[in-house]
């Protein structure tokens, strides 16, 4: 098995699937890049068992098909160190010994069996739709940082979709934050919901956000499979019942702030340094045409207070809330104001654009308070 390559080329398509990698894997097999030359093109694949990327390469010269699997690491690490040049990989089917000529240097290292490689899930009565790349990106973008991390409650550290004729909906929470965001512009042919992890989800967010292509999804009840350009990955999705978001979406909150995004979360963000560490909370007080942003820590006598003018439609109010999730709920906003809505100090916050970018789109974002120390 033999073959030449462009080391930039390589390079970058290893990289774009080298996120799948997990550093503590159970098989020593999923440390190494699957390498299968067929024909002209080299496909590599990355999998941890759960999802699996694949990308096919153009190699300027390809004798000999043959398959074998590369460790990742020293592969990459070593790629990084050439300019744009031509690579020969010489690969002993028998012996699985790899060596890579590149310029006047000679490399040798040790290739492994692919017998033990896990296969890719085989795509059986799917079912398609063609998502925009900006568009699925930008869906992935503003959910995905709500899902949860709790192992106890699998189908909340994925991100819901639904998908319907009318619109789709990606819906992530982990019960302290929940993110919505519906598009009516992406119909799909028929109602369906899936779960999808979070780690695909943010290996794609990286690769579709930079070029306009169709991205085609095909899925089932266990797999969904996303094929764009030279680019597929497959991932198992997470099984179970989603819980039902719209029943904690609070719909009456006569309390309205309306604040340039920006000011505000520079506020935040600067409030944020000096209260407690652990707890992250900060005070926000309302009244008339301001809001005073406060917080403290207690055990260091740090304090801070910021005044900023605003428009506020309600009775005068005092409400706290955990400053990472207030500022990573209104980094994730794109219009040059916010609208808070709110209805009790204990009774979730409603965050949304005051200018929705497109009218295809719609954003709701809902942060749960925290309790005040009086």
């Amino acid at each position: 098995m033999k073959f030449i390559v462009s080391s930039s080329l390589l390079l970058k398509n290893l990289q774009a699937i080298s996120g799948v990698l997990s550093t503590s894997n159970t098989l020593p097999i999923l440390d190494d890049f699957l390498f299968n030359l067929q024909d002209e093109n080299l496909v590599v694949t990355a999998s941890d068992l759960e999802t699996t990327m694949t990308v096919t390469i153009a190699t300027t010269k390809a004798e000999e098909h043959g398959v074998v699997a590369i460790p990742a690491k020293i592969l990459i690490d070593t790629l990084k160190t050439f300019s744009d040049i031509p690579i020969t990989f010489t690969i002993d089917n028998e012996t699985f010994g790899i060596e890579i000529s590149a310029g006047e240097g000679k490399y040798k290292l040790t290739g492994h069996n692919s017998d033990e490689f896990p296969k890719v899930p085989i795509q059986e009565n799917t079912t398609s739709i063609t998502f925009n790349s900006f568009v699925l990106a930008k869906a992935i973008t503003k959910t995905v940082f709500a899902a949860g991390n709790d192992e106890l409650r699998p189908v909340m550290s994925g991100v819901f979709c639904e998908l319907s004729p009318e619109e789709f909906i990606f819906v992530a929470t982990d019960a302290h934050k929940l993110v919505k965001y519906k598009r009516t512009d992406t119909p799909a042919e028929s109602v369906t919901s899936f779960i999808i992890p979070k780690k695909p989800l943010n290996q794609l967010k990286i690769l579709l956000s930079h070029e306009d292509f169709p991205v085609q999804i095909d899925y089932n009840d266990t797999n969904a499979f996303f094929s764009f350009e030279n680019v597929h990955l497959a991932c198992r999705l997470i099984d179970g019942k989603y819980p039902n978001y719209e029943a904690v979406i609070p719909t009456e909150n006569p309390n309205v702030l309306t604040i340039n995004r920006l000011s505000f979360l520079t506020s935040i963000r600067r409030i944020s340094l000096f209260a407690n560490q652990s707890t992250h909370q900060i005070r926000l007080k309302i009244s008339g045409k301001e809001l005073i942003l406060s917080g403290e820590d207690i055990d260091f006598s740090n304090e801070a207070k910021e005044r900023l003018s605003c428009n506020y439609q309600g009775e005068d109010m005092e409400i706290g809330f955990n400053s990472k999730f207030l500022q990573e709920m209104v980094s994730n906003i794109d219009s040059e104001e916010v609208r808070l809505e709110m209805s009790a100090p204990n009774r979730a916050g409603i965050l949304l654009p005051v200018d929705e970018e497109s009218k295809n789109e719609d954003l709701l974002m809902l942060v749960m308070p925290v309790m005040l120390n009086q």
